[in-house]
């Protein structure tokens, strides 16, 4: 099984299995960069919303998150902020 969905079994009262699968929640927000001064779009989890409002905004996130974590888009986004704020 891989990092994004695990797989299990859904067990009936009958004891009948089937294969089922857990996909993350996966949303498309929309978060205000103060740095960039525009708005960004990304696909993000509901764990991953979390911890971008735990870290205090998508700049914060961005800058302090290991570039191989991220997505493509959201590495673009990352290295315009890196250079905005030196």
């Amino acid at each position: 099984s891989s990092d994004v969905c695990s797989s299990d079994l859904n067990v009936s009262h009958a004891n009948n299995k089937t294969k089922r699968k857990f996909n993350p929640s996966i949303k498309k927000i929309k978060f205000k960069s103060d740095i960039l001064k525009k708005n960004i779009t990304l696909k993000v989890s509901n764990a991953a919303l979390r911890t971008v409002d735990f870290k205090g905004g998508i700049d914060k996130f961005l800058s302090s998150a290991k570039a191989f974590k991220l997505s493509k888009r959201a590495k673009r986004y990352r290295s315009k902020i890196v250079l905005k704020e030196a």
